[in-house]
């Protein structure tokens, strides 16, 4: 066999080159490489505990407005509405983690927080939009900071508020609510190193507890003398945009969704018809619905912004309600803690070396304390805190998903008659909407406290 019978066949080989392959071709046509069996967590959590957290970060102290917003749009209006509200805000979560899902085999990557889901998007999308990458990101970690942050603060005012009320009832003296709120700080900082949310699991099923007994109280008062449907308002269109602005911000969670999933062993089964976020979300919305129908149904319009406002502080049952939700949100802390421990850490954890579970710690005890200055500081916070949740949960929560998922989709189409697209700017005037509406509610709501507050002195 002489050289030149080689030549043929090596110009063969040499030539047969295969056309290049997307990213995401790539990454799923390698087999070797899959981010949920590659993923490392030294604790990672189950379904069920995954569950617990997500019921608990989504039944918070919003739920107990839900009278107030039925209220707002009748008692038919407001199961409908209810519903329109959940299903966009599972929408929105559930398209947020479907793109992270996307995303890992692109980047190959086993894990990545919203902010980083948001660069990717962006890192791999349209030339034209790739320079928006470190914008995003950083929008959504400040967004996310400034949100977690003042709720950690307003659940500190929330629980020393409901402690105070029934000191109060029970010694007959007033009580300074920063007195109460500088003792909490201990507790709230041994609750605040738990290390992670494997441990933390059993701490919120122990908030769901106390939630659901604090609830179970309040359902009891609700079914008494209960009036005929007839003397309720069943649709009401004019003041439907307060309802939205009320129910949205009670059910976002869009901050603890990634980190849920980040942690997982299982994260495949976060998505899907009976997946962890369906069935939590279902959950919710049925325990929504009920409270507010029922709230609005027994006290119509003197129903409260809190329907804890409506229980009779006189009676032990009522004054259990509050103790039992107070030590509900003191639970629920850890979990809104982690979301900014997370991001702060996540910035300088590369810099700390040495000694990164001292600094770990510190860093804890140091965003708690000032969690705490700022609620003495401040103990009308929770309004402010409307603002900004306003604000920051209408673009975290519904408009930022649905961009993302716009740039994701970018190369590869919208789907049949561009349905991906319209559906998204549907959801997107939605969030505008909320934005708009939330943030004039909270806006009043501010001016009711400083015009009240002048009018004391």
């Amino acid at each position: 066999m002489t050289m030149s019978d080689l030549e043929p066949t090596h110009v063969e080989l040499r030539y047969k080159i295969q056309p290049r392959k997307s990213d995401a071709e790539q990454a799923l046509a390698n087999s070797v490489f899959d981010p949920f069996t590659m993923r490392e967590n030294e604790h990672p959590t189950t379904d069920n505990e995954t569950l617990t957290h997500l019921l608990k970060a989504s039944l918070g102290t919003g739920i107990l407005g839900m009278p107030y917003a039925f209220m707002y749009s009748g008692l038919v209006m407001g199961i409908f509405a209810t519903i329109l509200t959940a299903f966009i805000c599972t929408h929105c979560s559930y398209v947020l983690v479907k793109c992270g899902h996307k995303l890992y085999y692109k980047t190959r990557r086993t894990k990545m927080t919203f902010a980083e889901i948001a660069e990717a998007a962006f890192q791999k999308g349209p030339k034209s939009l790739r320079g928006f990458a470190p914008v995003a990101k950083f929008s959504i970690l400040f967004g996310l900071f400034l949100t977690y942050f003042g709720t950690c603060s307003v659940y500190t005012v929330i629980v020393a508020k409901n402690f105070e009320q029934v000191l109060v009832h029970w010694t007959g003296r007033d009580i300074e609510p920063r007195v109460i709120i500088c003792i909490l700080l201990v507790p709230l900082i041994l609750i605040a190193w738990v290390p992670n949310l494997k441990y933390l699991a059993p701490v919120s099923m122990v908030a769901n507890v106390f939630m659901g007994l604090g609830l179970g109280i309040t359902f009891y008062y609700l079914v008494q003398d209960l009036p005929p449907i007839e003397e309720r308002s069943l649709v009401t269109l004019s003041t439907l945009p307060a309802f939205f602005s009320i129910t949205i911000f009670a059910m976002e969670a869009i901050g603890v969704v990634m980190p849920l999933e980040n942690n997982m062993k299982t994260p495949k089964n976060f998505l899907g018809i009976c997946g962890v976020l369906s069935q939590g979300m279902s959950g919710v919305t049925l325990i929504y619905m009920l409270l507010g129908f029922l709230g609005y149904l027994r006290y119509g319009s003197a129903t409260g912004e809190s329907i804890t406002l409506n229980l009779p502080i006189e009676e032990w049952p009522a004054q259990a309600v509050k103790v039992l939700i107070a030590l509900a949100v003191y639970c629920t802390f850890g979990l809104q803690f982690f979301v900014c421990l997370e991001i702060v850490w996540d910035g300088i954890k590369e810099r700390c070396t040495k000694r990164p579970i001292f600094v770990n710690y510190v860093l804890r005890t140091v965003l708690v304390t000032a969690a705490v200055v700022l609620a003495v500081s401040v103990p009308t916070i929770a309004p402010f805190m409307g603002l900004i949740g306003a604000f920051c949960f209408s673009i975290l929560g519904l408009i930022f998903p649905v961009i993302i998922e716009l740039v994701v989709h970018w190369d590869s189409g919208f789907g049949p008659g561009n349905w991906i697209l319209w559906k998204n700017i549907v959801i997107m005037l939605c969030g505008v909407a909320a934005l708009i509406f939330g943030s004039l509610s909270a806006i009043q709501d501010i001016m009711k406290v400083y015009s009240g507050s002048t009018e004391a002195q």
